[in-house]
């Protein structure tokens, strides 16, 4: 059984920063990859960013160089650093975990994001 529990969404200004935070409890290993997801009203859930065990990191093209994956092993935990954010990143962010490569197998219940001003 594995956890995800994500915090640190809320309303932002465009171009003010946000982080969120994803802590990940249970049956886990400090070698599961760990990344995020959104999803925007009206819209199909899709990939922000991935992040492997060792660092590795991955991102959509809308997100690259605005936002950053970080994880803390020894807390379990991911991030996601979001700057500069603009309306269109309004959604719903799901953290995740991945056994293998791809797809994520878990996934936390989610943390509303809106940007506006």
């Amino acid at each position: 059984q594995v956890q995800l529990v994500e915090s640190g969404g809320g309303l932002v200004q465009p171009g003010e920063s946000l982080r969120l935070s994803c802590a990940a409890s249970g049956s886990i290993s400090s070698n599961n990859p760990m990344g995020w997801y959104r999803q925007a009203p009206g819209k199909e859930r899709e990939f922000v960013a991935r992040i492997s065990s060792g660092g590795a990191t991955n991102y959509a093209d809308s997100v690259k160089g605005r936002f950053t994956i970080s994880r803390d092993n020894a807390k379990n935990t991911v991030y996601l650093q979001m700057n500069s954010p603009k309306p269109e990143d309004t959604a719903v962010y799901y953290c995740t975990m991945y056994r293998g490569l791809w797809p994520p197998v878990y996934w936390g219940q989610g943390t509303q994001v809106t940007v506006s001003s």
